[in-house]
């Protein structure tokens, strides 16, 4: 018996078109190309620059052209142009007669010291002084005695010397008479040359005499004077045991206790002069070979503002800063205490028309050689020229034109590199 096979039910089936299938297959190729075409330009630049930084860890700036001011701008402390501090003259115990705060006048005395032998020290010495006057006083009353006795002598030798001519011309009127023999007459001009001799000898003494009195007398005074010299001096270390204010102004810091024994040169107060005031700001070393005393300045402080001019620079730098002074220009503010802080602005250069761009790190870390400009979401290393710069702002003499996007802070996350991808 046959078996029958299935032949007479087989049917021919027809394929059917899936359009929505298609068209998804179409879309999704149409996107694929799509992103290929969009996606090629960043890979192509990937591949350029070989290597790429987030936009978020930079900090971008725009090159304009404008006004551009060159200041400084920092915070200043009232300190006063003169605030002395005074020591002690001589170990004691000191007294004080203000306390802090207090309103002084010049040469008012603010504290004593008590120092016994200063004081014993000055009444041995005028004592000594005393004792040299009457040396000196006794001397020249010496000097007239013997100065009336020269005198004395002079005087007898001169009268002497006249006799002694009246004698011989006596005597020589006699012997031409024939009254005297010529004996007399040889003994009569012996006592005149006598008397002469006398006489000579009498002024030469005179005139040595006096020299040698009055060298005696000089020497007594030099020598009064000069310890009376000493006394001054003594006496003026006494007196400085009462310490006096050099200036007007008001106590400042007390550094011992109301009552205490100090040493010699031992600091014992300070004054301060409110009548003169400054404000000490302290400056960049980068700024600082840019000020000039006289330069104009602007400090301002609880709402209101003052002229000001740059009065004193430091000659050394310290911790890379360098100490300024500014006086008030015009009258000085009331109401300012010492240490009070005061902004202070001071204009070194002032432009119209310069090329500018945001100050940043790019300054420091490129050494100011060249800068990265944005293109095209590429940072392209470009050589630069900059200029002077402010506290916001640096000046661009060569390399960049208006509009140029400038890398002006996080360059040091692009290692050098000359062309660098700037991710989203």
């Amino acid at each position: 018996m046959a078996i029958r096979d299935t032949s007479a039910q087989d049917r021919p089936i027809v394929a059917q078109v899936n359009g929505k299938r298609r068209a998804m297959m179409l879309g999704g190729a149409v996107v694929a190309l799509a992103s290929i075409v969009w996606l090629a330009p960043s890979a192509w630049r990937m591949l350029a620059a070989g290597h790429s930084v987030s936009a978020s860890r930079l900090q971008i700036a725009s090159v304009v052209r404008g006004p551009f001011v060159r200041d400084i701008a920092a915070e200043g402390s009232v300190v006063a142009a003169v605030s002395p501090t005074l020591y002690a003259s001589a170990a004691g115990a000191v007294t004080l007669k203000v306390h802090a705060g207090d309103a002084v006048t010049r040469d008012e005395v603010i504290a004593v010291i008590a120092s016994p032998e200063l004081t014993n020290k000055l009444a041995q010495e005028q004592s000594n002084a005393d004792a040299l006057d009457v040396d000196y006083q006794r001397a020249r009353i010496d000097a007239s005695k013997r100065r009336l006795e020269l005198q004395k002598t002079l005087d007898n030798a001169v009268i002497d010397e006249k006799s002694a001519q009246t004698d011989l011309a006596r005597n020589q009127k006699a012997f031409e008479l024939g009254a005297l023999p010529k004996m007399q007459v040889a003994h009569a001009q012996d006592a005149l040359d006598k008397a002469r001799i006398a006489l000579e000898h009498a002024r030469a003494d005179m005139r040595l005499d006096k020299d040698s009195l009055d060298f005696d007398v000089r020497a007594k005074k030099l020598a009064y004077e000069r310890q009376a010299l000493v006394v001054r001096d003594m006496q003026r270390q006494v007196d400085d045991l009462n310490v006096r204010s050099p200036v007007n102004g008001q106590v400042g810091q007390l550094f011992i206790a109301p009552s205490a024994t100090v040493a010699k040169d031992a600091k014992l107060l300070s004054v301060v002069d409110l009548s003169a005031l400054e404000v000490e700001v302290k400056v960049p070393e980068s700024f600082a070979r840019d000020l000039a005393i006289g330069m104009s300045a602007q400090i301002s402080g609880n709402g209101k503002q003052w002229p000001g001019t740059v009065g004193a620079i430091s000659p050394e730098v310290v911790n890379g800063e360098v100490a300024a002074r500014v006086r008030f220009a015009g009258a000085q503010p009331e109401r300012l205490r010492q240490n009070q802080r005061l902004s202070v602005r001071i204009v070194l250069d002032q432009r119209d028309n310069a090329l500018t761009v945001t100050r940043g790190s790019f300054v420091d870390e490129a050494g100011g050689r060249f800068a990265y400009v944005v293109r095209d979401g590429i940072a392209v290393r470009t050589p630069v020229r900059l200029g002077a710069s402010s506290i916001d702002k640096v000046e661009i003499l060569e390399g960049l034109k208006v509009g140029d996007k400038v890398v002006v802070s996080g360059t040091d996350n692009f290692n050098g590199a000359a062309r660098v991808v700037i991710s989203n």
